[in-house]
């Protein structure tokens, strides 16, 4: 069956064909509702809310654009307005900060590190961080998306930015070297 014919079917609700669907898609959305998420438990709940969504959703889908694409925004949607219910904002004064500069050799550095790294952030500078660095979202975009200001938003990138790189920076530095 082909995915045209699968959204079909579930815009009929059709509960075999949402089965099928999740089958075919949980795998490769729950890394986004993980980077998301504070917990592995937590990404697992907001990809079945996501799901939901999805299904009650799926007839405004209209064929244009990528269908993974569509579901994608719907499941960062998903986590975050969850995330913005459970938590309040603190007020992040806005400053212009200066981007950190880090030169390194990308073989260096494993990318489970550079995961596990990014997962420690903050939940907002993470949230940030990804919407911005690893989904392409532009910062009006996240501004809209998370409620807060475009200045907030640049401020919270640079900030992540400062920890990760701190973050890299110290695991670069040799054992005997600590030790010093």
């Amino acid at each position: 069956m082909s995915i045209k014919q699968l959204i079909q079917r579930c815009k009929k609700q059709d509960i075999k064909a949402q089965e099928h669907l999740y089958r075919l898609y949980a795998h490769k959305l729950f890394p986004v509702c993980l980077k998301y998420s504070a917990s592995y438990q937590q990404a697992e709940d907001n990809l079945q809310d996501a799901f939901l969504m999805i299904f009650e959703k799926i007839a405004q889908y209209k064929d244009k654009g990528s269908f993974e694409g569509w579901m994608k925004r719907i499941v960062i949607n998903t986590a975050l307005q969850k995330y913005r219910k459970q938590t309040v904002f603190e007020i992040i004064r806005e400053e212009h900060l200066k981007e950190p500069e880090l030169e390194i050799d990308e073989d260096e550095i494993p990318v489970d590190f550079l995961l596990k790294i990014i997962q420690q952030l903050p939940d907002r500078y993470r949230q940030v961080f990804n919407l911005y660095a690893l989904d392409g979202f532009s910062h009006k975009e996240i501004a809209e998306i998370m409620n807060i200001s475009t200045g907030t938003s640049k401020s919270n990138l640079a900030r992540a930015r400062v920890i990760l790189k701190e973050k890299i920076e110290s695991s670069l530095i040799k054992p005997a070297a600590r030790s010093i």
